[in-house]
């Protein structure tokens, strides 16, 4: 449970800074209440979303040629 305090904070990081909200952990308890653990997140910029799609298309184009020769 968030104290008011603890809730204005994130609204006030959220709308500052341009964060995210971002639930980290999930726990049920035995009465079906859940419990989340959140944290905050910054987003990726435009160039960095480019060069982690191209680090990935070049990892599965190796692993593909690794296959084919195994």
């Amino acid at each position: 449970m968030l104290q008011r305090k603890e809730l204005n904070k994130l609204q006030r990081q959220l709308q500052d800074r341009g964060l995210t909200v971002v639930g980290l952990r999930m726990f049920l308890s035995e009465r079906g209440f859940a419990k989340i653990v959140i944290g905050l997140a910054r987003g990726r910029k435009a160039y960095d979303k480019r060069e982690y799609l191209k680090e990935n298309d070049a990892k599965r184009e190796m692993d593909k040629a690794m296959k084919q020769f195994k």
